[in-house]
């Protein structure tokens, strides 16, 4: 292991850009995670860079296994619209257009 290694990055702490429940869908910039406690704005929040989560969907889109998804910071949700959102994983389950919810895999890579 180098000198110089801090950690694998899956779970970050970071300072809360906003106040954040347990299981929140989280963007610090071009870091994008998954809460694992409650914290207010500035405190000290462990995010999940990487895994499966059951996130907001934007309704009206039916998802596909595999297709790319990105984070909605203006409506807060997971969304298949490239536009203005910021990349963070794939669909990991089918979901109907309908749905207020979808299984997503985050890789943790940042783009």
């Amino acid at each position: 292991m180098a000198k110089n290694y801090i950690q694998a990055g899956d779970h970050l702490t970071i300072p809360a850009p906003a106040d954040s429940a347990s299981g929140t869908p989280v963007l610090a910039g071009s870091i994008f995670g998954v809460s694992e406690h409650d914290a207010a704005t500035g405190e000290p929040l462990t995010i999940a860079r990487t895994g499966v989560f059951t996130l907001p969907k934007a309704t009206g889109q039916a998802w596909t296994v595999g297709a790319k998804v990105y984070w909605d910071a203006t409506n807060s949700v997971i969304t298949t619209t490239a536009s203005g959102n910021t990349l963070v994983g794939a669909i990991v389950e089918a979901a109907i257009a309908g749905a207020t919810e979808g299984i997503v895999l985050l890789d943790g890579v940042i783009r």
